[in-house]
């Protein structure tokens, strides 16, 4: 061993020249891409060097800190609190002493990054020495003369955990030691170079080249999971989620249409099998699972799970209470999470769960036939798992939507390969994510992530992962900003079949929306609905709620010339239905024209002196009679006066501009302009922003905004948006942003009208000066007491700040 550490320093002694030194004392970044160092696999341009309570530390991903995951080399036993980096080139052929030494090393050595460590003196201590041997390297330690009968430990960690430790005493005979830093890394754990091994983590055998790549080959069947523990268990899961199937042996298969398909079918569970049926939401050419159906050929029995949690035996709604339900041995739980079924035969247990977006399949047990289905290990097409008696007519033909300009399919990318990374990649090694990656992106950067859509390919990963091993995800909800706990989308929110439950795209709250096709007919002729059904003296027009709910109109404030004749809503259907039985009801307006008499209706929003101060939703007029006119919606817009307002404020010693600008995004990069129109119930936002204030001493805070017809900001019909700079808890449309916290804030609400007035409405926004203090000046929203604010003492009654901003319907 000392006659290498001699060998390996006679090389900064050999011709070559030495780069000039990067110094540095107690810690140190150095740039190393002259001479980049793969340790354990993994290729690094920049050390990071640190002295700490008589220990060293080399480190790559930042300087160490205790209990941070990071690849460092920890040394112990020196008392340097300094050092510098110089790098030597010199090629080290293969059959060197050094490769002798380490028989595992062989590629040629490049270059050598060197490290002396000295005292506060600047008398040398130790030297460390990392060798580029290409896709290897090595640690070399090297003690100076007079520093003897010391223990000197060099831990090397991957991130954050011991993968070698070399220990030594310094003496006359013995002064360093040399390690050989080569190997590989699969899913967070190193291999070293030119080893195979079985590792019972991932059932597998992993051989590590010289390249440093490590290849696995499982030992468990194609039908088996790993146990994380050397044994292999037949329990296996399909995932199915947007349009994709990933099955139990990991292929990804993209359902391409609305049809009803096989899932699962063995010989080994006779007279039983699991159906799907997929159906188009927002988009035509994108489908979902919609309905997951068991079904059970002997008696005759039909198990359906739906979204929203409905299950269905035959045609019977079943209503579940919180405990396992059994018919026809099918154990039936429905929880928070979605709704579970099981079944048990022979050797087998099929566990079923369906939230309503995604359903899960789980097998366990062995099988000596093949798995049939599109869940299966068969090698039947797509097609031939298509079940007629579950598949509409026309299902199969496939459509073609315009690209959607809202997606950012690099983003969306990104967004799906969290799966490999942490906390996802504790399950790595055990399921692999790529399938999971793969379903992902197909489906968001065709599809726009509403719904819940984003989060629920995470939740099936993490799913699967404890499912089929003993590995938890943990931490990855708050990571990935989802939903804290989980939680089956539109739980209870039944819809018709037209229709599936989603998230309205003003204000996220959940509703049942029109599938496209089914809207499409009605959109293409500006309808919203079927033509007037006409009977001897009366009519009736049907409207679908969906479409009507999809223009912001409110189907219950609607009525017929008389105010009292209203539409119905069908329980099943949502179909609305407005409808007069003879010329003297309900307002109905009878004329005569050549000889045929005429009966006319119209639809109607409620009379505003019926509703609130303000309303949100579009006005409508559809007349309708036996001769069947087209519906004329009035979707009432507004118009802002100014696109920005700036006044200059005098508050005692403070003299600052003050603007008002508002925006239809919440970046503020989309400026409304005089010109732009505005629909009602839509959100803008609003910022506030001083020039003038230093935002270290003073900030802003918006005390309140509010509404009123009048320019008078005192006027008698008011409306309040911010009240004691919190947002007015009777309007959820307003949000509010950074008050209290700097010299500008913004904030955010849902355009309306007054009831019953067709002029200009003017927003006002009183403004405070604050001395900052800490974050004092913030405004507490949502709790029962409210911070007290530290104004300056003299100039907030004196003036505080007024400014307003018109706009006209």
């Amino acid at each position: 061993m000392f006659c290498f550490i001699l060998y390996l320093a006679a090389l900064s002694l050999l011709a070559g020249s030495a780069e000039t030194n990067q110094t540095f004392t107690s810690t140190g970044e150095m740039n190393i891409t002259t001479c980049p160092i793969t340790y354990y696999g993994q290729k690094y341009e920049k050390v990071y060097v640190a002295f700490d309570s008589n220990r060293f530390a080399v480190c790559f991903n930042g300087l160490y800190k205790p209990g941070i995951k990071n690849d460092c080399i920890l040394m112990s036993g020196g008392t340097a609190d300094r050092g510098d980096l110089a790098v030597l080139t010199k090629e080290i052929p293969t059959g060197s002493g050094i490769h002798k030494l380490l028989p595992n090393l062989r590629n040629a050595g490049k270059c050598v990054n060197i490290i002396p460590l000295k005292d506060s003196q600047q008398s040398e201590i130790e030297q460390v020495e990392l060798g580029n041997f290409g896709t290897q390297a090595i640690l070399a330690i090297k003690t100076y003369s007079g520093y003897t009968n010391v223990d000197v430990v060099a831990d090397a960690q991957v991130d954050g955990r011991t993968v070698s430790k070399q220990k030594f005493q310094t003496n006359e005979t013995s002064k360093g030691v040399i390690t050989d830093m080569s190997g590989c890394r699969l899913s967070g754990v190193v291999y070293k170079t030119n080893t195979t091994v079985r590792d019972p983590n991932i059932c597998s055998t992993v051989t590590c080249d010289v390249t440093g790549v490590a290849s696995a080959v499982s030992y468990c069947g194609p039908m088996e999971r790993c146990q994380g523990d050397g044994s292999c268990t037949s329990h296996t899961t399909c995932t199915m989620t947007g349009s994709t199937v990933i099955d139990f042996i990991g292929r990804v298969r993209f359902v391409p249409d609305r049809c009803g398909y096989t899932l699962l079918k063995s010989s080994e569970i006779p007279d039983f099998q699991v159906l799907g049926v997929f159906q188009e939401r927002r988009r035509k050419d994108v489908s979902f699972l919609d309905q997951v159906i068991l079904q059970l050929d002997g008696p005759g029995v039909q198990i359906s799970l739906e979204q929203g949690g409905r299950i269905w035996l035959n045609n019977k709604l079943l209503e579940l209470n919180g405990t396992t339900a059994v018919y026809h041995g099918v154990g039936l739980y429905k929880d928070q999470t979605g709704v579970t079924a099981k079944i048990s035969a022979s050797n087998y247990t099929v566990s079923v769960l369906f939230d309503g977006n995604t359903a899960q399949i789980d097998m366990t047990g062995r099988s000596k036939a093949p798995i049939q289905g599109v869940c299966g290990n068969s090698r039947r097409t797509l097609s031939e798992e298509r079940v007629s008696e579950y598949s509409a007519p026309g299902c199969e033909i496939q459509h073609d939507d315009a690209d959607d300009s809202t997606i950012n399919c690099n983003a969306t990318t990104k967004w799906c390969n969290l799966l490999k990374r942490t906390p996802f990649s504790a399950c790595n090694m055990h399921i692999d994510p790529e399938p999971f990656i793969t379903a992902c992106r197909h489906t968001l950067c065709k599809y726009p992530a509403v719904d819940g859509l984003k989060c629920q390919f995470l939740e099936a990963y993490a799913r699967a992962c404890s499912h089929n091993t003993k590995v938890t995800v943990e931490g990855w909800r708050s990571k990935s900003r989802c939903s804290a706990v989980p939680r089956a989308f539109c739980q209870h929110k039944f819809c018709s079949a037209h229709e599936f439950c989603g998230e309205k795209l003003n204000g996220g709250e959940t509703s049942c929306i029109c599938r496209a096709i089914f809207a499409s007919k009605y959109r293409s002729t500006n309808t919203f609905g079927e033509p007037t059904v006409c009977k001897q003296k009366s009519a009736s027009l049907t409207l679908a709620g969906c479409l009507l709910e999809d223009k912001g109109i409110d189907y219950s404030a609607l009525h017929l010339n008389d105010e009292t004749c209203k539409g119905e809503m069908d329980n099943l259907t949502h179909m609305v239905t407005f409808s007069f039985n003879n010329m003297n009801t309900c307002g109905t307006v009878v004329m005569a024209n050549n000889s045929q008499i005429i009966y006319k209706n119209t639809i109607m929003s409620r009379n505003s002196s019926m509703g609130g101060l303000i309303n949100r939703h579009s006005r409508a007029h559809i007349d309708f009679s036996c001769s069947y006119s087209q519906p004329d919606i009035k979707s009432l817009a507004i118009k802002l006066k100014q696109s920005s307002v700036i006044q200059q404020i005098t508050s005692g010693q403070w003299i600052y501009n003050l603007t008002m600008a508002a925006y239809t995004d919440p970046s503020g990069m989309e400026p409304i302009q005089s010109s732009t129109e505005i629909q009602l119930d839509k959100t803008i936002w609003v910022k506030l922003k001083t020039y003038g204030l230093d935002e270290k001493i003073i900030v802003v805070v918006t005390d309140s905004c509010w509404a009123t017809d009048q320019p008078s900001p005192s006027g008698s019909l008011r409306y309040d948006l911010i009240i004691k700079g919190c947002p007015n808890p009777a309007d959820q449309t307003v949000k509010v942003e950074g008050n209290g916290v700097g010299t500008s804030n913004r904030f955010s609400f849902n355009t309306f009208q007054f009831s019953g007035k067709n002029g200009s409405i003017y927003l006002h926004c009183r403004l405070e000066l604050c001395v900052r203090q800490g974050d004092t000046c913030a405004p507490r929203c949502g709790q029962a007491t409210r911070r007290q604010r530290s104004v300056m003492p003299k100039y907030e009654d004196e003036n505080p700040a007024l400014i307003t901003m018109a706009w006209t319907n």
